[in-house]
Protein backbone atom coordinates (compact mmCIF):
# COMPACT_ATOMS: atom_id res chain seq x y z
CA UNK A 1 0.00 0.00 0.00
CA UNK A 2 1.21 3.46 -0.68
CA UNK A 3 2.36 5.42 2.13
CA UNK A 4 2.21 9.68 2.34
CA UNK A 5 5.34 9.76 1.83
CA UNK A 6 5.45 7.00 -1.45
CA UNK A 7 2.73 9.20 -3.08
CA UNK A 8 4.53 12.55 -2.86
CA UNK A 9 7.98 11.19 -3.61
CA UNK A 10 7.86 8.06 -5.63
CA UNK A 11 8.43 4.91 -3.73
CA UNK A 12 12.04 4.86 -4.33
CA UNK A 13 12.87 8.67 -2.79
CA UNK A 14 13.21 9.99 0.55
CA UNK A 15 11.02 12.39 0.99
CA UNK A 16 11.62 16.32 1.36
CA UNK A 17 13.57 16.81 4.01
CA UNK A 18 11.77 20.45 4.95
CA UNK A 19 11.18 20.91 8.65
CA UNK A 20 7.78 20.78 9.16
CA UNK A 21 7.07 22.93 12.30
CA UNK A 22 4.00 23.69 13.92
CA UNK A 23 1.06 22.14 11.66
CA UNK A 24 -2.56 22.91 12.51
CA UNK A 25 -5.37 20.63 10.66
CA UNK A 26 -8.74 22.00 10.33
CA UNK A 27 -11.50 20.03 9.28
CA UNK A 28 -15.29 19.44 10.45
CA UNK A 29 -16.28 16.63 12.27
CA UNK A 30 -16.07 13.42 11.17
CA UNK A 31 -13.01 14.18 8.15
CA UNK A 32 -10.36 12.64 9.71
CA UNK A 33 -8.27 15.07 11.31
CA UNK A 34 -7.08 12.53 13.85
CA UNK A 35 -6.17 9.85 11.02
CA UNK A 36 -4.28 12.10 9.20
CA UNK A 37 -2.02 13.47 12.27
CA UNK A 38 -1.56 10.11 12.79
CA UNK A 39 0.08 9.52 9.16
CA UNK A 40 2.21 13.04 9.74
CA UNK A 41 3.13 11.37 13.07
CA UNK A 42 4.68 8.04 11.32
CA UNK A 43 6.07 10.47 8.13
CA UNK A 44 7.78 13.07 10.26
CA UNK A 45 8.13 11.58 13.85
CA UNK A 46 7.30 14.73 15.34
CA UNK A 47 4.03 14.71 18.18
CA UNK A 48 0.17 15.30 17.83
CA UNK A 49 -1.17 17.67 20.53
CA UNK A 50 -4.54 17.16 21.37
CA UNK A 51 -5.95 19.39 23.88
CA UNK A 52 -8.34 16.71 25.24
CA UNK A 53 -5.51 14.33 25.29
CA UNK A 54 -3.40 17.15 27.58
CA UNK A 55 -6.58 17.79 29.74
CA UNK A 56 -6.66 14.24 30.56
CA UNK A 57 -3.00 14.13 31.32
CA UNK A 58 -3.45 16.31 33.79
CA UNK A 59 -5.97 15.54 35.83
CA UNK A 60 -4.40 11.76 35.14
CA UNK A 61 -1.53 12.83 36.78
CA UNK A 62 -2.63 15.34 39.43
CA UNK A 63 -0.76 18.46 38.43
CA UNK A 64 -1.87 21.87 39.78
CA UNK A 65 -3.05 23.01 36.10
CA UNK A 66 -5.38 19.20 36.02
CA UNK A 67 -6.61 19.95 39.33
CA UNK A 68 -7.68 23.30 38.56
CA UNK A 69 -9.88 21.91 35.35
CA UNK A 70 -11.00 19.01 37.31
CA UNK A 71 -12.64 21.39 39.34
CA UNK A 72 -14.33 23.76 36.85
CA UNK A 73 -15.49 20.77 35.25
CA UNK A 74 -17.20 19.09 38.22
CA UNK A 75 -18.96 22.64 38.76
CA UNK A 76 -20.30 22.33 34.98
CA UNK A 77 -18.15 24.91 33.57
CA UNK A 78 -15.92 24.94 30.54
CA UNK A 79 -12.10 25.24 31.16
CA UNK A 80 -11.29 28.82 29.97
CA UNK A 81 -8.97 29.35 27.14
CA UNK A 82 -6.25 30.75 29.65
CA UNK A 83 -6.08 27.44 31.44
CA UNK A 84 -6.04 24.84 28.05
CA UNK A 85 -3.09 27.78 26.60
CA UNK A 86 -1.30 27.03 29.61
CA UNK A 87 -1.17 23.16 28.87
CA UNK A 88 -0.37 23.67 25.51
CA UNK A 89 2.72 26.10 26.72
CA UNK A 90 3.88 23.16 28.64
CA UNK A 91 3.43 20.43 26.46
CA UNK A 92 5.58 22.65 23.65
CA UNK A 93 8.56 23.09 25.77
CA UNK A 94 9.55 19.03 25.63
CA UNK A 95 12.05 18.16 23.86
CA UNK A 96 10.06 16.18 20.98
CA UNK A 97 8.56 19.17 19.37
CA UNK A 98 11.71 20.91 18.47
CA UNK A 99 11.54 20.07 14.56
CA UNK A 100 7.52 20.47 14.95
CA UNK A 101 4.29 19.23 15.79
CA UNK A 102 0.81 18.59 15.01
CA UNK A 103 -1.91 20.55 16.07
CA UNK A 104 -5.64 18.90 16.06
CA UNK A 105 -8.46 20.77 17.88
CA UNK A 106 -6.44 23.70 19.13
CA UNK A 107 -6.22 26.86 18.34
CA UNK A 108 -9.80 26.27 18.23
CA UNK A 109 -10.67 30.13 17.90
CA UNK A 110 -9.59 33.08 16.83
CA UNK A 111 -8.22 34.55 20.61
CA UNK A 112 -6.45 30.71 21.12
CA UNK A 113 -4.97 31.29 17.46
CA UNK A 114 -3.89 35.21 18.50
CA UNK A 115 -2.07 33.85 21.28
CA UNK A 116 -0.18 30.62 19.54
CA UNK A 117 0.89 33.44 17.28
CA UNK A 118 2.66 35.11 20.05
CA UNK A 119 3.76 32.87 22.22
CA UNK A 120 6.29 30.74 19.44
CA UNK A 121 7.13 33.97 18.48
CA UNK A 122 8.46 34.76 22.69
CA UNK A 123 9.54 31.85 21.96
CA UNK A 124 11.76 32.38 19.24
CA UNK A 125 13.57 34.62 21.40
CA UNK A 126 14.66 32.46 24.16
CA UNK A 127 17.63 31.25 24.07
CA UNK A 128 18.00 27.11 24.84
CA UNK A 129 14.37 27.02 23.72
CA UNK A 130 13.34 23.49 23.04
CA UNK A 131 10.05 24.60 21.20
CA UNK A 132 10.14 24.49 16.97
CA UNK A 133 9.48 28.21 16.76
CA UNK A 134 8.35 28.33 13.08
CA UNK A 135 4.93 30.07 12.30
CA UNK A 136 1.86 27.80 12.00
CA UNK A 137 0.67 26.49 8.76
CA UNK A 138 -3.06 25.81 8.95
CA UNK A 139 -4.42 22.55 6.38
CA UNK A 140 -8.44 22.35 6.08
CA UNK A 141 -9.37 19.12 4.85
CA UNK A 142 -12.47 19.48 3.61
CA UNK A 143 -15.41 17.21 2.62
CA UNK A 144 -18.94 17.40 1.15
CA UNK A 145 -21.41 18.11 4.05
CA UNK A 146 -23.85 14.91 2.32
CA UNK A 147 -20.09 12.78 2.47
CA UNK A 148 -19.62 13.70 6.01
CA UNK A 149 -23.36 13.57 7.21
CA UNK A 150 -23.28 9.57 5.80
CA UNK A 151 -19.95 9.15 7.72
CA UNK A 152 -21.45 9.95 10.75
CA UNK A 153 -25.08 8.83 10.88
CA UNK A 154 -24.12 6.02 9.07
CA UNK A 155 -21.83 4.70 12.04
CA UNK A 156 -22.86 1.59 14.14
CA UNK A 157 -20.52 -0.17 16.37
CA UNK A 158 -19.83 -3.70 17.78
CA UNK A 159 -20.84 -3.26 21.66
CA UNK A 160 -18.29 -6.69 22.16
CA UNK A 161 -15.25 -5.96 19.84
CA UNK A 162 -15.77 -2.16 19.05
CA UNK A 163 -15.42 -2.90 14.96
CA UNK A 164 -16.96 0.13 13.77
CA UNK A 165 -18.70 -0.13 10.58
CA UNK A 166 -21.03 2.44 8.72
CA UNK A 167 -24.19 1.41 6.83
CA UNK A 168 -23.23 3.23 3.74
CA UNK A 169 -19.77 2.97 3.30
CA UNK A 170 -18.89 -0.12 4.92
CA UNK A 171 -21.99 -2.09 6.19
CA UNK A 172 -21.82 -5.29 8.02
CA UNK A 173 -22.38 -8.63 5.65
CA UNK A 174 -25.70 -8.88 7.00
CA UNK A 175 -27.80 -5.83 8.33
CA UNK A 176 -27.05 -4.75 11.84
CA UNK A 177 -24.66 -7.35 12.98
CA UNK A 178 -21.19 -7.57 13.53
CA UNK A 179 -19.15 -10.18 11.44
CA UNK A 180 -16.91 -10.33 14.32
CA UNK A 181 -19.16 -11.41 17.17
CA UNK A 182 -22.72 -11.55 15.92
CA UNK A 183 -23.92 -8.69 18.13
CA UNK A 184 -26.74 -6.10 17.35
CA UNK A 185 -24.71 -3.08 16.32
CA UNK A 186 -25.46 0.21 18.00
CA UNK A 187 -25.62 4.13 17.38
CA UNK A 188 -23.94 6.47 19.31
CA UNK A 189 -26.53 8.92 21.10
CA UNK A 190 -24.81 12.02 19.12
CA UNK A 191 -24.65 10.50 15.84
CA UNK A 192 -27.73 11.90 14.49
CA UNK A 193 -28.65 14.22 11.72
CA UNK A 194 -29.88 16.88 14.00
CA UNK A 195 -26.59 16.36 16.72
CA UNK A 196 -24.12 16.56 13.94
CA UNK A 197 -25.82 19.91 12.05
CA UNK A 198 -25.04 21.51 15.72
CA UNK A 199 -21.59 20.31 15.82
CA UNK A 200 -21.26 21.64 12.23
CA UNK A 201 -22.77 24.89 13.04
CA UNK A 202 -20.63 24.86 16.34
CA UNK A 203 -17.55 24.40 14.39
CA UNK A 204 -18.19 26.76 11.53
CA UNK A 205 -19.16 29.89 13.85
CA UNK A 206 -15.68 28.84 15.67
CA UNK A 207 -13.53 28.00 13.49
CA UNK A 208 -14.09 30.04 10.71
CA UNK A 209 -11.98 32.94 11.87
CA UNK A 210 -9.33 30.59 12.40
CA UNK A 211 -9.31 30.08 8.81
CA UNK A 212 -9.52 33.59 7.62
CA UNK A 213 -6.81 34.38 10.36
CA UNK A 214 -4.08 32.11 9.04
CA UNK A 215 -5.42 32.67 5.05
CA UNK A 216 -4.75 36.28 5.41
CA UNK A 217 -1.20 35.49 6.45
CA UNK A 218 -0.71 33.41 3.72
CA UNK A 219 -0.30 30.04 5.67
CA UNK A 220 -3.04 28.31 4.79
CA UNK A 221 -4.18 25.12 2.19
CA UNK A 222 -6.40 23.49 1.67
CA UNK A 223 -6.83 19.48 0.92
CA UNK A 224 -9.63 17.32 -0.54
CA UNK A 225 -10.61 15.10 2.09
CA UNK A 226 -13.11 12.79 -0.22
CA UNK A 227 -10.19 10.55 -0.91
CA UNK A 228 -8.35 7.45 0.35
CA UNK A 229 -6.42 7.79 3.70
CA UNK A 230 -2.85 7.98 1.66
CA UNK A 231 -3.87 10.21 -1.10
CA UNK A 232 -5.14 12.87 1.53
CA UNK A 233 -2.07 12.74 3.55
CA UNK A 234 -0.36 13.08 0.25
CA UNK A 235 -1.96 16.38 -0.55
CA UNK A 236 -1.30 17.70 3.20
CA UNK A 237 3.05 16.96 3.06
CA UNK A 238 2.77 18.44 -0.64
CA UNK A 239 0.69 21.74 1.34
CA UNK A 240 3.43 21.90 4.32
CA UNK A 241 6.35 21.68 2.01
CA UNK A 242 5.05 24.42 -0.61
CA UNK A 243 3.95 26.97 2.70
CA UNK A 244 7.65 26.18 3.99
CA UNK A 245 9.14 27.06 1.08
Amino acid sequence: MATAASMVTGADKQPKQVVPGPILLLGAPGVGKGTQAKELVKLWGIPQISTGDLLRAHRDRGTELGKLADELMKQGKLVPDSLVNDMVAARLLEPDTSRGFILDGFPRTLPQADWLDNYLKEQAGQPGSNCCCLPVVAVNIQVDYTQLLRRITGRRNCPVCQTIYNVYLQPPRHEGICDVEGATLVQRSDDTEECFAGRMKTYESLTAPVIEHYRALSRFAEVNGDQPVAEVAAGIVSSVERLRG
